[in-house]
């Protein structure tokens, strides 16, 4: 058979609604690698916290974090790594906003956030990463892979009007939830980490199978010759995507499902 790059986004597609794998998915994933293909998981989330789905499965997964700031190979050494201009990230820092809205820097080493927010650490409850909270009059706006403002929808799309307005073409936007407003370099989305990696593997786009469910997952999808989409998926992404193939729910474990089906496995 013919070796295939299998990429799929974590939350709201491989993982189920309580952000861990279930058992049927690590299965599938680790009969995949047996059989010669090309695992990578692409997230918003942090390298760090992704680490430690990849360790519970014990095979090769290349990972794309950040949104596409960060590629690491399988055996977790650092590919490539694309952060915002100094600048930008300091006028992101300084940008005045809703005492509710929380700001987070994503660093290669470590998640900083402005003010305590236990909340966020649910989705996190699984792996044990966290943040670290820090004053951002005392950020210098260096190496940051990702700025991501967390807080009531209509305050952050403000925030997101406002920073368009000022700095959209030097920066890449999107929503990971509907709460979630990522901002990278310009550039930067897991589409072109996905080239890259595809590069870095010597194959072409139609070798590669892609699964999401939020519009951080556009670039990814619209790349791989085989995207899919979940039917928990945002609405707006269907509408980006209208050659894509919806699959089922990701808490019914439907990527396991679909790619046990696709690669015959027993």
């Amino acid at each position: 058979m013919t070796p295939r790059l299998i990429v799929s986004d974590l939350d709201g597609t491989l993982l189920g609604a309580d952000h861990d794998l279930h058992p049927t998915t690590v299965d599938t994933l680790r009969a995949l690698a047996g059989q010669g293909h090309h695992l990578a998981f692409a997230s918003g989330r942090h390298f760090r916290d992704m680490q430690r789905f990849r360790e519970r499965l014990g095979v090769p997964v290349h990972v794309i974090s950040t949104n596409g700031a960060y590629l690491h190979d399988t055996e977790g050494r650092l590919v490539t790594a694309r952060h915002l201009e100094a600048s930008l990230a300091r006028a992101l820092i300084a940008l005045p906003r809703p005492p509710e809205v929380r700001l987070n820097l994503y660093h290669e080493h470590e998640w900083l956030i402005d003010a305590e927010a236990p909340g966020l650490l649910a989705l996190h409850a699984h792996t044990g990463f966290g943040y670290r909270v820090a004053d951002p009059g005392e950020l210098d706006g260096e190496g940051v892979g990702k700025v991501l403002y967390i807080g009531e929808p209509d305050e952050v799309r403000r925030l997101e009007a406002t920073i368009r307005a000022r700095h959209g073409a030097r920066l890449h936007l999107t929503w990971s939830m509907a709460t979630s407003l990522e901002i990278m370099a310009e550039g930067v989305n897991k589409g072109t980490a996905l080239a890259a990696l595809l590069e870095r593997l010597g194959l072409g786009p139609e070798a590669c199978l892609a699964f999401g469910d939020n519009l951080n997952d556009t670039e990814m999808l619209t790349l791989a010759g085989e995207a899919h989409l979940m039917a928990n998926a945002h609405p707006d992404l269907a509408s980006r995507l209208p050659g894509a193939e919806r699959i089922g729910h990701h808490d019914d474990q439907a990527v396991a499902t679909w790619l046990r089906e696709r690669f015959y496995l027993s």
